[in-house]
């Protein structure tokens, strides 16, 4: 009789055990987006972890990500650059301040702050969404550390309420000269907005960089994600009370990153507020303006410049996982409008864009085109990801239904074409594939680590016909033409050049496709 009992009771433990570990690994995977406060934290019922890795995007992700590391300015750490050292270290010492950090914004030695918190705030998103992805393919450390990088550099800048460091170095002295970053020697004054003289759009930006990054670093450095966070709200409080346009109070910016209005960065930026404090003031805000400054109803491409497209799919999500908003006033035309935007990227859709060139790349502008492909590829894959992660597998389109699958096969299609299925058979990421370009729009990429140059007799290096010495790998330059033509020459930067921002974008594509979708798994 006691073995017997033995028997049993050991039984009954081994089946408690597998239930218990059953409940585990339920809960573990139940979460897979990781923005915070955003109702069981955001996430949707998600059954399984990452999938299986798919080598082609993981390494375009790991080279993507590697030209943050190229871009960075300040007393390099753990640098990984072999061509890259030191540079920018008095920046901001005119205003006392630290600016030394930050990324200089493309092939140039400038810090635009504007362009600069837009990377910010999509690497945060990326992060955020992908994190899961990243981590499986070792990347999301590197991911961490840029956006860290770039949100140092914002800090600082911000070191009162109503002031703004947007821009340190002068593109009047910067430009007409060839040389690389580490033996500049040209004056690096600084521009800011302020109270007499507001820039709506940059503070926004910079709030929603600020908002997104606290949700990244939330776990892993509360006491950092929570002097981000204050940050954030003393800047949204700085472009909502202070309104005016950058652009307008700062002519001498038109030339190089002109903003065409700032209701959309107040959007966005009240939108991830509001996902970062749960606090629906911020809310409010969004359903508010939303007739102001939303455009409903008209699809518009997402970039440095335009957020609406961007808001309107983060606002979506809320309706996905939270559903005690589902009723929220105003959300619905928000959603309804990040639909619209998802019509018009599937190829077969009856209001499908016409901008999109015949080997099917979404295809707007001639100056680094490159960006709104991956921006539009990179929001088709989370809006296909918050449909499947909720169960809602369709879309309609004009009464033409589409699979969420279909959107992500149209992301893939960008984000391969960009690695080298086009008809040009190159890659636009330099050091992916066999063939890329080798002659980028990129100081410190064309000119010899060993080399000792001025201003001007560094020209030689831009003049020269051979290849640039140094590979900056992982750059997504501005891309071909409408007609499918790229000429790869280094005075060239409207389709030659790289810029953090498309990278950025590049970096939340490639961590969507970089793991075999769970969701797509359990629906096979």
């Amino acid at each position: 009789m006691g073995e017997k009992s033995n028997s049993r009771g050991w039984c009954g433990w081994f089946i408690a055990i597998i239930v218990l570990a059953a409940v585990v690994l339920a809960i573990v995977y139940t979460v897979k987006l990781k923005i915070k406060k955003s109702g069981d934290d955001g996430a949707g019922p998600v059954p399984g972890p990452p999938g299986a890795i798919d080598k082609k995007y993981a390494d375009a992700l790991k080279l993507a990500l590697q030209f943050f590391d190229i871009q960075k300015s300040g007393k390099l750490e753990n640098n990984k650059i072999s061509w890259r050292g030191d540079s920018g270290l008095k920046d901001g010492s005119e205003a006392n301040l630290d600016l030394s950090k930050g990324l200089y914004d493309a092939g140039d030695h400038i810090k635009f702050g504007f362009p600069m918190a837009f990377t910010a705030t999509i690497l945060s998103w990326s992060i955020l969404e992908y994190g899961d992805q990243m981590k499986a393919v070792n990347q999301l450390a590197s991911a961490k550390e840029s956006l860290r990088w770039t949100t140092d550099f914002f800090i600082k800048a911000h070191p009162s309420d109503n002031v703004l460091y947007i821009q340190v170095g002068d593109p009047d002295l910067d430009h007409p000269c060839w040389e690389r970053p580490e033996t500049m020697k040209e004056k690096r004054p600084l521009i800011k907005i302020d109270a007499e003289t507001p820039g709506t759009e940059v503070a926004a930006e910079a709030a929603a960089a600020m908002a997104s990054a606290s949700l990244v670093f939330k776990d892993s450095d509360p006491e950092y994600s929570s002097t981000l966070l204050r940050h954030a709200k003393q800047l949204f409080d700085f472009a909502e009370t202070k309104r005016g346009s950058y652009s307008v109070n700062i002519p001498e910016v038109q030339k190089f990153y002109n903003s065409t209005g700032y209701g959309d960065e107040l959007l966005w930026a009240a939108s991830w507020l509001y996902h970062a404090t749960e606090d629906k003031t911020y809310l409010d805000y969004v359903s508010k303006h939303g007739n102001e400054f939303a455009s409903f109803g008209n699809p518009t491409w997402f970039s440095w410049d335009n957020k609406l497209a961007g808001t309107q799919v983060l606002l979506s999500r809320l309706l996905f996982f939270k559903k005690d908003l589902s009723g929220s006033k105003g959300l619905g035309n928000y959603r309804d409008t990040a639909k619209a935007v998802m019509c018009g990227l599937l190829p077969n859709s009856p209001t499908a864009t016409k901008s999109r060139t015949n080997g099917g790349l979404v295809s707007v502008s001639e100056w680094n085109g490159l960006q709104q492909s991956a921006s539009a590829a990179f929001l088709a894959s989370l809006f296909s990801d918050y449909m499947l992660s909720s169960r809602l597998h369709k879309i309609s389109c004009d009464g033409k239904i589409f699979k969420a699958t279909e959107l992500r096969d149209f992301a893939k299609s960008q984000a391969d074409y960009m690695l080298g299925k086009n008809p040009l058979g190159m890659s636009f990421v330099v050091g992916y594939g066999e063939k890329y370009p080798e002659f980028i729009h990129h100081r410190g990429a064309s000119i010899p680590a060993d080399a000792t140059t001025g201003c001007l007799d560094g020209f030689k290096y831009f003049n020269s016909t051979e290849p640039n010495p140094n590979i900056a790998y992982g750059a997504l330059v501005g891309g071909p033409f409408f007609n499918e033509t790229f000429h790869d020459i280094r005075d060239n930067p409207r389709q030659n050049e790289p810029t953090t921002y498309n990278n950025a974008l590049l970096v939340g594509l490639l961590s969507s496709l970089v793991t075999t979708s769970s969701v797509l798994q359990s629906l096979k």
